[in-house]
């Protein structure tokens, strides 16, 4: 009897924890999330930065959760929070190794409305056929790539013995070639780890192929649970400008940025965007409100234009 009480309870617990949110954010509006694995950490990479405690990778989940449960945990959501922007699809892990994916999306695809659907994967299972078929349905797709070679990929993201870095990337261009929707990258750079030039060359001359529709750079914001440090938004920066010009990346991670806005010149601000485009949330932080009129002023006389990239606005040279 005692047994039966505490497996119930258990079910009750996993019931309960399928939806988080809604959340704020920046680059996707209003968001509901899914949490394909509620109950514990699955997932085929430890990486060192994970807020999640060390667990040993796995290539498929052990405890699965129905897509009926899952569909009624966002059924009662919807009903409750009804100005949602996107859906979110995410794990305690790798919400790809949910086995029923594909069938899930399909579901969530009747009762959604015009909500948008996003994923946020490792991207490690992305040369799966399976995989790429369920993820081509979804409005957004978000996949991260922390390491341009394998040496880096086993030292921060600890994956699994059977995914291969080459793999990864030769998965990612083929999904790219069939996907109509925005393909976003997040990288995370680890102090020491894979910040290195090495690593970004490798990372920029791959991403200038892959063509994203956007590229997300951010560092460790919560407690990770392996004894690494975190990059400052200013040494975000300064990687960033080691990437070509051309692809529109944009720094996620902003708390506690000492604000020191300067005043720049035309010529200054003008120089700097040809470096790097920025974002409001960059000039923000550089320019003080007299560089910000003469922004203004640049955008009026057509020597600066604005361009929005999956919900971030970049503002570059004409």
């Amino acid at each position: 009897m005692l047994f039966i009480l505490l497996v119930n309870v258990t079910v009750l617990v996993k019931k309960n924890n399928i939806i988080f949110g809604p959340v704020l954010s920046r680059r996707f509006g209003k968001s509901l999330g899914i949490d394909l694995s509620p109950s514990k950490k699955q997932c085929n990479f430890d990486c060192l930065y994970c807020e999640l405690k060390p667990a040993k990778t796995v290539d498929s989940y052990s405890d699965i959760l129905s897509i009926e449960d899952i569909i009624t945990a966002l059924k009662a959501a919807l009903i409750k929070h009804q100005d949602i922007d996107v859906i979110t699809l995410t794990a305690n892990g790798e919400p790809t190794l949910y086995p029923y994916l594909n069938e899930l999306i399909d579901e969530i695809d009747k009762i959604k409305g015009d909500i948008k659907t996003l994923i946020l994967s490792n991207g490690a299972t992305i040369d799966k056929t399976e995989v790429q078929k369920a993820l081509l349905k979804l409005d957004t797709v978000k996949l991260s790539l922390d390491c341009a070679n394998m040496q880096c990929l086993k030292k921060l993201d600890r994956p699994s013995k059977n995914i291969d870095i080459e793999n990864i990337k030769r998965g990612m261009l083929a999904f790219k070639e069939i996907y109509n929707g925005a393909l976003i990258i997040e990288i995370l750079f680890v102090k020491d780890i894979n910040d290195d030039i090495q690593n970004i060359l490798g990372l920029n001359e791959y991403l200038l192929r892959l063509q994203p529709s956007r590229i997300d750079i951010g560092s460790i914001d919560r407690p990770p649970a392996y004894d690494v440090k975190g990059l400052q938004y200013e040494e975000l920066l300064m990687l960033s400008k080691k990437f070509d010009k051309s692809l529109p990346i944009y720094i996620v991670s902003r708390k506690n940025i000492p604000k020191s806005p300067q005043s720049y010149s035309d010529n200054e601000i003008l120089a700097t965007l040809n470096n790097r485009p920025l974002t409001g949330d960059d000039m923000e932080i550089l320019f003080d409100d007299e560089t910000m009129i003469r922004v203004k002023k640049l955008l009026s006389s057509a020597k600066l234009k604005k361009i929005e990239k999956e919900g971030i606005v970049f503002y570059t040279l004409t």
